[in-house]
Order: structure tokens, then C-alpha cells, then sequence
């Protein structure tokens, strides 16, 4: 696989600049790519302790980290899966639980994983969740027995994984696993591409004031027409979300409803796939007062725009402005660099 020369043409055909450091990690992700995909026989003799089967790219928000991985993910002619990490964590639960009469419920479900991929994509890892740090220790020990390859791109270097989390302890064989078997790299650039390329927030609108009432009712009105207002009621594992306002597709919703009750994953997945738009009314400022509802915010805006659902936004304060609890204030980065992108007239 000839990487660069693949890279370049589709920077060019995409109009993206080209970076050193962009040139420096797909160099990085051949001899990955080699090392996992394409060794000889002599090289697998020689070179047994280089072939880590994880490639974890650090960076910070906006440095194009997702497009190089999404690029390299779409060369590759092996069997693949791209997931969000929410989605891949609430499938093994399920499938534990429906294999909860069985003693190696981990070994089964890895197996099942390695007749269906060879390789695993997780865009933006972070681990919040208590129960999935202490079980990912035993996971990926087995998916790296299994010699399933994972490639990772995170805001988080994989040391700084879950620090401050609850029971931290338990999810450092995690950590330990992940450095031992996989290449991480960091890639570096000042810039924020997407603010570069999204100077304009079409649609987040603040102060809510009777002028952001008006767009926002004339722009509802507008991609509503002839559309039939109903309400719709999810119903995942027995919890029910009413949408009062759905057209066909479309949603408005506050931001209460979304955030400020016990609502995860599961259930922004449910919502994100019968959504081809969403408004969210009445964003807050956030603080430690509010972190578990940042902590749902930061979740949803990751699934929505893992399923590239386009979002209007009315706030209290400007985006600019928009405070964080101080526990998730990495992690905020990135969402806050995601709601420009969503924002933007470009993303449709």
C-alpha cells in the first residue's frame, strides 16, 4: 500500500493543506500497516516483538487526527468495524447479559468479534464509565489474544486515561495493556482546523432573546414545511423519551429534557437514529454545579456527530464563552470544537 502517495492525492482532491506532522504519522501508520497486515515471513521471524497490534493517535482538538484515521480506515481492504466506543461497550454488555448464565462471557464475545473484524476504529476514545474501566483491563487483553488490531484516536494521552475517576486503580491493567501493545503517537498543530474553516456559527445562537426566537422560528418553519408535527415516545429497556416536536426527522428539544435526566448512550443512539436534524433549546453556562449534565452533553454531541446529525444550537452564552466543569474540561474541548463543525452551514 503505497499510503503517502494515496494521502497526498486526497489531500489535494479534498483541498486540505498538507502538514509535516500529518506526513510524519501516515510514515508511523505503514510501518503499522506492515507490521499487522503485509510482513513476510522472514520479518515475522526477525521483527516478533514489533508487531503491536494498537495504534493509538493522540492530539489535540482539531488537528485532523479523525481525518487521517478515516482516511487510512478507508484504504484498508481487511474486514473492519467502525464504532463509537459507547456503541461497542453497550453491545458487550448485552451480550453479556445474554449470556449471563455462561462462565466466559468475555472469551465468547471477543471470539464472536474476531469472525466479524480484523481490525476495530474507535474515533475520540475516553473512558467515563465506571463499570466499563473496571471490565476494559480483561476485554482487551483479549482482544489483543485474539490478535484483533484497534486503532484509537483520543484527546487523552493513554497515562492520563480516566484520571480522577472513581477507582482508578482498577482500570490501570487497562492502561498497562494499552501501552504495552499498541504505537501511540502524537500529532501536533497549532491550529484548530475546524474553527479555521468555520468562522461563522450559522446556527448556535445567542443570548436567547426575542431576535434568536425569531431565526430560530423562521428557520423551523422553513425546513418543517410540509411536514406533519407529531410526538414521538422512544422506549429503550424500558425507559421512555417523549419528543413533543418531531417533523418527520426533525427535532427541537431542550436542553433539560436531553440533559438533565438519567438518560446515556444507549438512548442518544436511539434518538440519533430516527433524527436527520436536531434543535436544542436553552443551553446552559456549565460548572461543577452542573457536570453531570455536561458529562450527557459532552456524550450526545459525540454520538450526534459520529452519526453526522446537524444541529441548531440556542444558548445563554456564546461559544466562545461557555464555561466547563473543571473535571471535564479536556474532554469539553472537543465538543466545543465539534459544535462549531455541526453548527456550521457547511455541515448539512
Amino acid at each position: 500500500m503505497n499510503l503517502k502517495k494515496f494521502f497526498l492525492d486526497y489531500c489535494k482532491d479534498k483541498k486540505y493543506e498538507i502538514n509535516q506532522n500529518q506526513l510524519d504519522i501516515i510514515n508511523n501508520l505503514k510501518v503499522y500497516y506492515n507490521n499487522n497486515f503485509h510482513q513476510s515471513l522472514l520479518s515475522k521471524i526477525f521483527k516478533k516483538n514489533s508487531n503491536k497490534l494498537g495504534f493509538y493517535l493522540v492530539g489535540d482538538v482539531g488537528v485532523g487526527k479523525t481525518m487521517i484515521l478515516n482516511f487510512f480506515f478507508k484504504e484498508l481492504k481487511e474486514k473492519k468495524l467502525r464504532l463509537h466506543f459507547n456503541e461497542f461497550m453497550i453491545k458487550f454488555h448485552n451480550f453479556i447479559f445474554e449470556n449471563k448464565n455462561k462462565s466466559n462471557q468475555i472469551e465468547l464475545f471477543v471470539k464472536d468479534l474476531g469472525k466479524k473484524t480484523q481490525l476495530i476504529y474507535f474515533d475520540e476514545f475516553q473512558v467515563t464509565n465506571i463499570v466499563d474501566a473496571m471490565i476494559l483491563g480483561k476485554l482487551f487483553k483479549k482482544i489483543f489474544d485474539e490478535k484483533i488490531k484497534v486503532i484509537f484516536t483520543s484527546n487523552i494521552k493513554i497515562n492520563d486515561l480516566y484520571k480522577d475517576g472513581l477507582q482508578r486503580d482498577q482500570f490501570i491493567p487497562f492502561i498497562k495493556i494499552l501501552k504495552k501493545n499498541s504505537f501511540e503517537k502524537e500529532l501536533l498543530i497549532e491550529d484548530d482546523y475546524r474553527l479555521d474553516n468555520n468562522k461563522s456559527l450559522d446556527r448556535f445562537l445567542s443570548p436567547i432573546n426575542q431576535s434568536t426566537n425569531f431565526i430560530i422560528n423562521k428557520f423551523l418553519r422553513k425546513i418543517t414545511k410540509n411536514k406533519n408535527k407529531s410526538s414521538k415516545i422512544l422506549e429503550i429497556k424500558g425507559r421512555k423519551i417523549e419528543i413533543k416536536n418531531f417533523f418527520d426527522g426533525i427535532m427541537k428539544i431542550e436542553f433539560n429534557e436531553l440533559c438533565n435526566r438519567n438518560l446515556g448512550s444507549e438512548d442518544y443512539i436511539g434518538i440519533a437514529n430516527i433524527c436527520d436534524f436536531l434543535l436544542i433549546e436553552d443551553l446552559p453556562d456549565f460548572n461543577e454545579d452542573n457536570s453531570n449534565q455536561q458529562q450527557r452533553f459532552i456524550t450526545l454531541i459525540d454520538i450526534l456527530y459520529e452519526k453526522k446529525i446537524p444541529l441548531m444550537i440556542t444558548s445563554r452564552m456564546n461559544l466562545k464563552s461557555i464555561n466547563s466543569s473543571k473535571s471535564l474540561a479536556e474532554p469539553f474541548k472537543r465538543t466545543v470544537s465539534r459544535l462549531y463543525e455541526l453548527t456550521s452551514i457547511n455541515h448539512n
